[in-house]
């Protein structure tokens, strides 16, 4: 069985190294790493963050990232956004007017209610979408039907075309939870804090990196 390169993209915000880890548990050679050529060659890379939406972008800005992002979600290979990851994939986020995020994904990073207490940092549990003419997402094969994932944010990403919602979590109003757009996913929630179903997701998502390897 091959061992797929997987590449966490490191910026210098949040503790990107947990992601990793949690990656090589699952079976991949992540790596943390700015460097384009090992970005471009990597079956698969991951865009992880945490804090505040316009300071992950600018960050990611300056480390010369931006434009190795949009090439890596214009081609083929699997692409995974966690948290902020996720949320800087969409157009905007008012956390941070004027900013402008990569845009992968339309839509605006809204805050949730204010009826409920802002951050959610806890445990929440996913109500799958099959997406139009399929079934579930792959990245949530062999999981349970109404997998329990944690959560540690204010914000979420709410989609122009909600066809691209793929999970969605209950909390003072419908959460988005994870998006897929192509060979982009993105996940608000933290798949390397979640225990085993969070590690199942993972490795589905390494799975699919070793695919490309073959």
């Amino acid at each position: 069985m091959s061992t797929p390169l997987v590449a966490v993209l490191d910026y210098g915000i949040g503790n990107l190294r947990s992601a990793q880890k949690a990656l090589q548990k699952v079976g991949a050679d992540a790596r943390l790493t700015s460097d384009a050529a090992l970005i471009r060659d990597a079956h698969a890379a991951v865009l992880p963050g945490v804090g505040n939406f316009g300071a992950c972008m600018q960050a990611v800005r300056a480390a010369g990232l931006e434009d190795l992002v949009l090439e890596r979600v214009a081609g083929t290979k699997p692409f995974l956004g966690i948290c902020v990851g996720m949320q800087m994939l969409f157009g905007e986020s008012e956390e941070s007017p004027g900013v402008a995020g990569l845009n992968v994904v339309p839509g605006v990073v809204r805050y949730l209610p204010a009826t409920v207490k802002r951050p959610q940092m806890q445990w929440n549990q996913l109500q799958l979408r099959a997406t139009p003419g399929s079934n579930i997402d792959p990245l949530f094969a062999s999981l349970p039907a109404e997998p329990w994932m944690y959560f540690v944010h204010s914000l979420h990403g709410v989609p122009t075309d909600a066809s691209c919602i793929v999970a969605t979590a209950d909390y003072g109003c419908e959460v988005t939870a994870a998006v897929r757009v192509g060979n982009v996913f993105a996940v608000q929630f933290h798949p390397e804090k979640s225990a085993s179903d969070g590690l199942a997701l993972l490795r589905n998502f390494v799975d699919a990196a070793r695919l490309v390897a073959a």
